[in-house]
């Protein structure tokens, strides 16, 4: 089994400072596998809030994955916006704006879908596909397959389809041939665990979708402060959702959803919990 920390939507430049330290001690005591960090580092995409991201970042267990969102451009240096959008990012955070990691059990492959020419939506392409497939050709079948992006590509039907990654479909196509297993993202400030079988009709195929919350950020939306710890089996997975409980001022478990892999199908199931371990 590997254990993954999903976090999203830090927002430094508007974080709740006193989550901090009890996130990361959390964190620590999780002792993950790997930290995954799905976008949205920065509330405006200034030097000074990369700087405290990453300062922070560092504080955490590795190896981690993280990938930029559409906070992490800046929004009105027009210059900047359209001709360095992610110089600041690959400048504090990392130039690795495709990072991967892969083990025995599991591969683990960040995608960026932050663009300049919009404000918040993102986009995946034909080059980050082509590239998708490369990186997972002749893994092994038992690796479970995650991908990590800041816009999500499946959200629960309350949710303005607008707010999907564009191209999604296109992409979708390119995860069932490779068996991807697992999407990762953020975006939305709410947290959601699903398959992609009502959105994307594929005969045989079902990604697990895992939506974290805002980590860190003020802006919850109605929501408290949360993240995901995502405990992966090739067959099962289980989401823990943890939340920011004011009385007791930490992190809390708040739900559990285990799924359960049929061939290229992930489902929802209902028994046998995973032992957490903290």
């Amino acid at each position: 089994m590997r254990t993954l920390v999903h976090l999203s939507d830090l927002h430094f430049g508007r974080v709740d400072e006193k989550l901090l330290a009890p996130l990361r001690e959390l964190v620590e005591r999780i002792a993950p596998d790997v930290v995954v960090v799905s976008g949205d580092l920065t509330q405006r995409a200034k030097s000074e809030e990369f700087e405290a991201a990453k300062t922070w970042l560092d504080s955490l267990p590795g190896p981690q994955i993280i990938v930029p969102g559409n906070h992490d451009i800046s929004l009105y240096n027009v210059f900047r916006r359209f001709l360095q959008p992610l110089t600041r990012y690959k400048r504090y955070i990392t130039d690795d704006l495709d990072p991967i990691y892969v083990d025995e059990e599991i591969a683990v492959l960040g995608v960026n879908t932050a663009r300049s020419l919009t404000f918040k939506d993102g986009r995946v392409n034909d080059e980050q596909v082509a590239m998708i497939r490369k990186q997972l050709d002749g893994l092994d079948p038992a690796i479970t397959r995650i991908i990590v992006t800041h816009h999500p590509f499946d959200l629960p039907k309350t949710e303005d389809d607008d707010d999907l990654v564009d191209r999604a479909p296109m992409a979708m196509k390119a995860f069932a041939d490779c068996g991807v297993d697992l999407l990762l993202s953020g975006h939305m400030h709410t947290s959601h665990a699903g398959n992609t079988s009502a959105r994307y009709q594929m005969s045989e195929y079902a990604a697990l979708v895992v939506q974290a919350g805002t980590a860190t950020s003020t802006r919850g939306r109605g929501e408290v402060n949360s993240f995901n710890v995502v405990r992966v089996e090739h067959e099962r997975v289980e989401v823990d959702r943890y939340g920011w409980d004011e009385v007791g001022m930490r992190f809390s478990l708040m739900k559990t959803e285990p799924f359960l892999r049929t061939g290229n199908i992930w489902s929802g199931h209902t028994e046998g919990l995973m032992a957490s371990g903290i």
